[in-house]
């Protein structure tokens, strides 16, 4: 069974009332109001707003140069090719290329009339701000992101706990079985979230900023140091005993994966270790120190995964 999304029933709602709206305020071509609710209904509320700007913005722009163009060389088809010769360049400098469509069809009603006059003008104008109107109107209304990206937030945090695990299991053991499936599904999934928060962010006009944005944004940085720990882990050669307490530091992370603020705690756990590391002998050989200087670069990338999240819940406060 398809789903029926909340634009796709904004613009069934919005179209008609346009047209409703216009044919009770008596205006002429009061059918193009709902073809301008069609065009300014978006995804979010913001983008709603500076569509709408741009739409009314272009539409008296292209209303003055096709009444100047129309007046002074005649209300014929090749005068609407020069109106937008003079019209479109226009709207590409001052950004406002989203009104082209918009604003054609204005320029086609002025030449559909053949004259112009104060009341053709005021016409058009009305037209337009019943269309854009009902618009905005029903794009004050937005469905809550939350669900879709709390379910996203779970998976990744169960992305995280697998990758983690792996790592652990890893260096405890040596064994390497792995698929890495949770890779590739986790770039998916940052990649989703991150397009869901920024809509999430949009449809607040008051509010620039939301907990989901930056906790995706510091899981997307986390996730690179995932991606570069993988190189680092494969070029060690673990034993199972020589490197278990580093091994026990990545199951204790995948156990403890969530939104809450946990790093501060591991960060001294990292310290311990680091204390332990360096008290170890020195590496007698080329093939010890390569293993010791990778294992130090792993310290360091975990080092900076708990930053990140540490610097996430500060933000918070």
């Amino acid at each position: 069974m398809f789903k029926v999304g909340s634009r796709t029933i904004k613009t069934a709602i919005g179209a008609p009332v346009s047209i409703i709206v216009a044919l009770a305020l008596d205006l002429d071509n009061a059918i193009s109001a709902g073809i301008l609710t069609i065009l300014c209904i978006q995804v979010t509320r913001q983008r709603s707003l500076e569509t709408a700007w741009y739409r009314f913005y272009a539409c008296l722009i292209g209303i003055a140069v096709a009444g100047i163009l129309f007046e002074l060389i005649g209300y014929n088809p090749l005068v609407i090719g020069l109106v937008l010769l003079v019209f479109i360049p226009i709207t590409v400098q001052l950004g406002i290329t989203e009104g082209i469509i918009t604003s054609t069809v204005i320029i086609l009603h002025l030449y559909g009339e053949g004259a112009m006059s104060g009341a053709i003008v005021v016409n058009e104008i009305v037209l337009l701000s019943v269309g854009l109107g009902v618009a905005l109107i029903l794009n004050m209304y937005m469905p809550s992101l939350d669900t879709e990206l709390k379910k996203i937030r779970d998976e990744l945090e169960e992305n995280f706990s697998k990758i983690l695990g792996e790592i652990a299991n890893y260096l405890k053991t040596g064994d390497y079985y792995w698929s890495g499936h949770e890779i590739t599904e986790t770039a998916r999934l940052i990649e989703e979230a991150n397009e869901l928060a920024s809509r999430d962010v949009e449809n607040h006009l008051l509010r620039r900023h939301h907990p989901f944005y930056h906790y995706f944004h510091m899981r997307e940085k986390q996730f690179d140091i995932l991606e570069r720990m993988l190189p680092l882990i494969s070029r060690i050669d673990a034993t199972d005993d020589e490197y278990n307490y580093i091994g026990e530091l990545f199951e204790d992370l995948a156990d403890h994966v969530h939104p809450g603020n946990t790093a501060v705690k591991y960060l001294e756990k990292l310290n311990h270790i680091r204390k332990k590391f360096n008290k170890e002998s020195l590496p007698n050989d080329r093939e010890m120190f390569e293993k010791r200087a990778n294992l130090y670069l792993l310290l360091n990338e975990i080092e900076q995964y708990l930053i990140l999240k540490r610097s996430y819940k500060k933000s918070d406060i």
